[in-house]
């Protein structure tokens, strides 16, 4: 399939480069040309779209997430986390089903496509469910892998390490992880590390999200989250952390020196009132921020365009500095940090050879006008309201209120909904 997209101004995400108006033709899954207007006649085009002077740019990558907890959205609300954890979502989620999952995987994909969302760093149940969704539905996903003292073997990490990175495309990946310090044994923990080191990965992990969480740590070990697991080599070949909330300086220097990612998850943070990530500070370390939205039963909602006006927001309202954390800064999180923390740097910028993951924003509506920067323009007004169109690996999934997925949006809504009252009754 050959495309181009025409008549639109692009938002490359490149270091420096400023917006402009041009093209973009697209290969099969790969970007070939990015520029100016062409008048070449020498090829021959499948499709050919008009963005109407409207803006194009790379997809958001939701970095932390667990898709098919859409299953919990709205059930188990206003309560703390550990609470909202043992007493509501486990229970829940010891009765779903891989049919289950791949139903509910579907659904988050649907709004994942309308907040111009093109992969996702999903950290959930039943792999298999989610490769079925992949293959399905050609979204791009990365599995983060949970494992702890309640599922999983050190032996099946190794396994999925090798399974699910074979898909040639990269609609489907795999990176190293682990629940948390306090779901998981320190034996367990040594065992990845050790995986980590044979083939030298990053390992991902929920980490330092409530005050207790910290102090529960520092109670056993001695030492706080980050230390503790960097201690025992979990992070010698760098990877990331989720949440990130309740930090010290020694966690900022770890970060820094192990090149780790931060992902922060500002609305869940909120609505469990686990805290602020203090995100200035991560930045003034050096330390890449991506942002991602955390599971729908904690959010409630998978909206990058909301998760992005909370992160500069909230920054400069603790930090007392109107200054702190800038909208460029916060695309760059959404987009271009966001795919190197999921290890797709692939799919960063729009460029030749780059994946052509990419949406086209709707710069005719109220919300966006006038056009006096683009960039503030989406962090400070933007919303779902202004994607027009989603494409992934360059296939168009989402256009104009459409989806275009191997199931209808009527199915999806009918077996989510089944799941969810056999499930939670």
């Amino acid at each position: 399939m050959n495309t181009r997209i025409y008549n639109v101004k692009i938002l490359t995400m490149e270091e420096e480069k400023k917006i402009f108006t041009g093209e973009v033709w697209i290969e099969g899954d790969e970007i070939t040309y990015v520029g100016a207007e062409s008048k070449s006649t020498d090829l021959t085009w499948d499709r050919q779209i008009d963005g109407k002077g409207n803006l194009l740019m790379p997809g958001f990558k939701n970095a932390h997430t667990h898709s098919a907890m859409t299953f919990l959205r709205s059930h188990a609300d206003d309560m703390k986390l550990d609470e909202w954890l043992h007493t509501r979502v486990f229970p829940a989620e010891a009765k779903l089903t891989e049919e289950d999952i791949y139903w509910l995987n579907k659904l988050a994909i649907m709004e994942y496509l309308t907040s111009g969302v093109t992969a996702a760093f999903d950290m959930y149940l039943n792999k298999p469910a989610a490769e079925r969704t992949v293959k399905d539905t050609g979204f791009r996903m990365v599995l983060c892998e949970s494992i702890n003292d309640f599922g999983g073997t050190l032996e099946e990490v190794e396994e999925d390490y090798h399974r699910y990175n074979q898909d040639p495309s990269r609609l489907l990946s795999y990176q190293l992880g682990f629940h948390a310090e306090y779901t998981t044994s320190r034996t367990l923990m040594e065992g990845l590390a050790k995986i980590a080191d044979k083939y030298q990965l990053p390992v991902y992990v929920h980490c330092s999200e409530t005050k207790k969480e910290v102090e529960d740590c520092r109670t056993r070990t001695g030492m706080t989250p980050v230390a503790y697991m960097d201690s025992l080599g979990l992070f010698n070949y760098g990877g990331g952390i989720f949440h990130g909330v309740h930090m010290d300086e020694e966690d900022f220097t770890i970060l820094k020196q192990r090149k780790m990612f931060e992902v922060t998850n500002p609305a869940s943070n909120l609505k469990l009132a686990s805290g602020i990530a203090p995100i200035k500070k991560y930045l003034d370390y050096k330390i890449p921020v991506a942002i991602g939205t955390d599971g729908p039963a904690s959010n409630n909602c998978l909206d990058m365009f909301r998760e992005m006006f909370l992160v500069t927001g909230l920054q400069k309202a603790i930090c007392d500095d109107p200054e702190a954390v800038p909208a460029q800064e916060v695309l760059k999180m959404a987009t271009v940090n966001g795919a190197h923390a999921m290890g797709l740097p692939e799919c960063d910028v729009i460029a030749k050879g780059k994946k052509a993951d990419l949406i086209l924003i709707d710069l005719m509506q109220p919300n966006m006008q006038p056009l006096q920067n683009v960039e503030k323009n989406l962090v400070y007004s933007g919303s779902k309201q202004n994607v027009k169109m989603t494409m992934i690996a360059g296939k168009v999934l989402y256009q104009d209120g459409e989806f275009y997925l191997d199931s209808s949006k009527e199915e999806i809504f009918k077996k989510a909904q089944e799941s969810a009252k056999r499930i939670l009754g």
